[in-house]
């Protein structure tokens, strides 16, 4: 596919960056069926690790098999599928070239006490696993999160040099935060920012809600004139957060939800410029027919060829 004027664009807001980086950011971009669009759709398959298989695959046993969410994500026509180590190990081989490939290089579990990511792959993993980009969670406001920005920071560097993006899960949590503060506004538009700043290509956060959780900041935001009980009026502000709008922002599918509320936020993501969605739960969790059928419906809305889009 050549490189559309969408595409053409994301790639020269980052710059003096490394021909190799942009040319795995151009195969993210140019894949699949928003392939050239400039909107991502991506299957993130680490929800074994972080919250157990039960309860990420008995809701639809096929997902236990790691062959099945490569045949999902190439089947439905996505940008690139997310998965840590041991997963994409046992499919990379014969799905190679099928789908571009994420390595998620830290990892939780559920069974932890804090807030805490372990390096669990490397960037020599992800360049003989044929990735185009290697991922990190980081927890702004957790206990740990210094030095998990300082081994992103080192990671992201040898990534770089070698040629692969690099994305980053911001997911605030633990120490003043409270729960609600996780998906404030203002608490989700730093984490994007800080994202940014540790040299993220790709940002992924949750949708965030109107809540602000910062005393200091209710003033600055009470000052900009937006309506933010508008979805996508909050969706804009994260973006803008990542380097107005220089740097890619998806947003996650969180937990699984009926299809109608899905599709809800797609439009809310589109119409705030965001450039996609990370749909995990939403998709492995369906039966087979019912999660292509629900992939399909946010590849169109994302096109803009649903009516209502």
């Amino acid at each position: 596919m050549q490189i559309s004027d969408h595409v053409r664009h994301i790639l020269a807001q980052y710059d003096g960056e490394r021909p190799g980086v942009k040319a795995n950011l151009a195969r993210l971009l140019l894949h699949g069926r928003t392939g050239g669009s400039g909107k991502l759709v991506i299957l993130p398959v680490d929800q074994g690790f972080e919250h157990g298989p039960a309860r990420s695959f008995a809701p639809n046993p096929a997902g236990y098999d790691p062959h099945y969410v490569f045949e999902l994500a190439v089947e439905a026509g996505l940008s690139a599928l997310a998965a840590p180590l041991g997963l994409l190990a046992a499919g990379a081989d014969r799905f190679a070239g099928a789908v571009p490939l994420i390595l998620k290089a830290n990892s939780a579990n559920s069974l932890a006490g804090h807030a805490d990511q372990a390096i669990t792959g490397t960037v020599g993993d992800a360049l003989e696993l044929g990735c185009s980009a290697i991922g990190f969670t980081i927890y702004p406001g957790a206990d740990s999160q210094y030095e998990m920005f300082e081994e992103v920071r080192e990671a992201a560097a040898e990534a770089r040099a070698c040629g692969l993006a690099v994305v980053v899960w911001a997911y605030p949590r633990g120490g003043k935060l409270s729960k609600d503060g996780e998906t404030a506004l203002d608490v989700v538009a730093y984490s994007a920012h800080m994202a940014a700043l540790l040299g993220a290509h790709i940002i992924k956060v949750k949708l965030p809600s109107a809540h602000i959780e910062q005393p200091e900041a209710k003033s600055a935001y009470a000052g900009m004139g937006i309506d933010f009980s508008v979805l996508s009026n909050r969706v804009a502000h994260v973006v803008k957060a990542a380097f107005d709008g220089r740097r890619i922002v998806v947003f996650s599918g969180g937990p699984a939800k009926d299809s109608q509320a899905l599709y809800d936020e797609v439009r809310a993501i589109r119409a705030g410029g965001g450039h996609g969605s990370i749909v995990g739960r939403n998709s492995f969790q369906r039966p087979r027919e019912d999660a292509l059928a629900m992939l399909d419906t946010v590849i169109r809305l994302y096109l803009g060829e649903t009516a209502g889009a």
